[in-house]
């Protein structure tokens, strides 16, 4: 009867006001920190094609536990994309409350928002939209990666991006992510007051400084880095090699040589 009443009125029994809102919110915040940190430590991880294929294959066996079972286990992978999985959910879940309804309560914080002219109020529609976009185009990603932790490498995921056409989606979640994460942070960062210091509006610019510098940075190394991917694609196309498996420089020289002391 008392989630009833407080879910009519907004109060407990005590006439109190709900503290709901305020740990949803605190969820809300504390995914998007996650996933906001996971998305920039993903894209180092995946940037590594741009060092060299012996890199990025060394970059994966390692979060295949490869130290510690011999060729390493994908499912370790696949349970680590789960957990982001439900993650992303819960974090998306969190971000529709506040979403608008219906067209009238959009066309009520559009008109709100131009009559303001403030910049973070835009930033919040750019946010909602990315993120709306990220639920569709994320959930493919992260579905594929769920399944298919075994096919992660310099040839098969550069054979995923071109010869699977995966790159138009890629593309678009890339511009998604950037913009709603850097966004996210940044008001995460206003939000709960972080930095603010003896001049909150003085931090406040110099942040979105570095929100700036943050996204344009993200999005060129994003780009290079599907770029690289693109071309091994293309490459292993032309070559006939599709559905190949990299194999690293040390163990094709480990061949040779034993191969010419058998001969």
């Amino acid at each position: 009867m008392s989630d009833l009443i407080e879910g009519y009125l907004g109060k407990t029994v005590e006439r109190k006001k709900s503290r709901v809102p305020a740990k949803l919110d605190y969820i809300q915040s504390a995914t998007g920190l996650f996933l906001g940190l996971f998305m920039w430590g993903h894209m180092f991880m995946v940037s590594s094609i741009l060092v060299s294929k012996d890199f990025m294959y060394a970059v994966t066996k390692f979060f295949e536990a490869s130290f510690i079972f011999d060729g390493g286990n994908p499912l370790l992978v696949s349970i680590l994309a789960f957990v982001v999985f439900v993650i992303f959910i819960t974090h998306a879940a969190m971000g529709m409350r506040k979403l608008p309804a219906n067209f009238k309560q959009y066309q009520v914080m559009k008109a709100h928002a131009d009559n303001m002219g403030h910049e973070d109020t835009k930033l919040w529609f750019i946010q909602a939209f990315t993120g709306f976009a990220m639920f569709f185009l994320g959930s493919v990603h992260i579905y594929i990666i769920m399944t298919q932790a075994d096919a992660i490498g310099p040839y098969a995921s550069s054979d995923r991006v071109w010869s699977n056409w995966m790159w138009p989606l890629y593309i678009l979640l890339l511009l998604a992510v950037e913009f709603h994460g850097t966004i996210g942070l940044y008001r995460l960062a206003i939000k709960w007051g972080w930095f603010d210091g003896k001049d909150p509006k003085a931090t406040r610019k110099k942040l979105k400084t570095y929100k700036k510098a943050l996204t344009w940075f993200f999005l060129i190394l994003g780009f290079a880095t599907l770029a690289a991917y693109m071309k091994i694609g293309y490459e292993n196309k032309q070559a006939g090699k599709v559905g190949e498996r990299y194999v690293p420089t040390a163990q094709i020289m480990e061949y040779k040589i034993n191969d010419g002391r058998v001969a």
